[in-house]
């Protein structure tokens, strides 16, 4: 199968480069790289222009095509029309020499499958369950294997905030688990929201669904806005083979306060993309579980380090929380 890597990246070409490097041990190399760069300097140009890499295009976008959303939408104009399958990569992650080889090869055991999720190695550590290794009250458990539940999430289940909802898959209330929480088994499961920073999706979808411009700039949530619409169309899978590191950079992030702003509006948009009209009950346990995440990055300031980013992104938190009592956003135009 044909398929074309499109990498969105800002202002990081040191970390681009060692993406690129690690697409070159590829087993299976893309037959087509679009580099869409939206950094406001050349450095990763001039970087490109060092290093040679077979089948890569480079553009450059100005203001008007500038971020997340956009800058995929233009590489998915370009895309070379033979190409069957669409692969997309933040520009901080290194891949596993078989990342490809078992990312593509998954539709052709699902060849109905509309889109197919990577999976990342280093966030989370998991242990198999056997005679020796034993979860306890502290571990989430799952197919076999478990790992550490974090604070946050035993003390939601406390006080009521959680439900059994497989990871992958978003509650009536939102505030799911995500991709790191299916154990590296490399089995195949399917779900119906994954990450687009490690995503796929067969070109034939990307003609029909574009990625949402409402989510501006940094983009927060837009993958799970993208894939639960594509996920009301067909199956999604993520192959837990299909293995990469994430090497989270700084550069190109909003600072904290936006973030925690994006935080809850963005997902309350995502919320409503997938449940449009929850119950009383859900809507309830959906801002009950708002306000007490924002406590817990309240309480961060005398619990961590960074006290100032742990203050200012619960401020922003709060703050599109008491927004969305009297303005909430309307369907973009992109999801209609």
């Amino acid at each position: 199968m044909k398929f074309t890597l499109i990498i969105c990246t800002y202002m990081r070409p040191k970390p681009l480069q060692i993406l690129l490097q690690s697409v070159k041990k590829q087993i299976l190399y893309p037959d087509e790289i679009l580099i869409i760069d939206g950094s406001r300097n050349n450095d990763t140009k001039e970087m490109l222009s060092k290093n040679s890499f077979e089948n890569l295009i480079y553009y450059k976008v100005d203001d008007s095509e500038r971020g997340l959303t956009k800058q995929r939408n233009f590489g998915i104009r370009n895309v070379v029309e033979t190409s069957e399958i669409v692969c997309f990569l933040d520009d901080d992650t290194i891949l596993e020499e078989t990342y490809f080889e078992n990312l593509i090869g998954t539709y052709k055991i699902y060849p109905k499958a509309l889109g197919v999720g990577g999976y990342i190695t280093n966030e989370v550590s998991w242990t198999k369950v056997s005679v020796t290794q034993k979860p306890n009250s502290k571990s989430f458990v799952y197919d076999g294997w478990f790992r550490t539940e974090s604070l946050r999430f035993r003390l939601r289940k406390r006080f009521g905030l959680l439900d059994d909802t497989k990871p992958c898959y978003l509650p009536t209330f939102s505030h799911g688990r995500s991709v790191s929480f299916l154990p590296p088994t490399s089995k195949t499961y399917p779900v119906e929201l994954f990450m687009g920073g490690v995503s796929s999706f067969k070109k034939e979808i990307l003609d029909q669904i574009k990625f949402s411009t409402y989510f501006e700039g940094y983009g927060l949530y837009e993958d799970a806005d993208f894939t639960l619409r594509v996920s009301k169309l067909g199956q999604l899978y993520v192959n837990t083979a299909a293995r990469l590191e994430h090497h989270h950079d700084a550069s190109g992030r909003p600072n904290q306060y936006k973030y925690g702003r994006m935080v809850v509006k963005n997902g309350w948009y995502v919320w409503r993309i997938r449940h449009e009209n929850p119950t009383l009950k859900a809507r309830f346990k959906w801002n009950a579980t708002v306000l007490f995440l924002t406590f817990l990055r309240f309480a961060n300031v005398v619990t961590q380090s960074k006290k100032k980013e742990a203050f200012t992104e619960a401020l922003g938190r709060i703050h599109s929380w008491f927004i969305l009592w009297f303005k909430k956003p309307k369907k973009h135009r992109d999801n209609v």
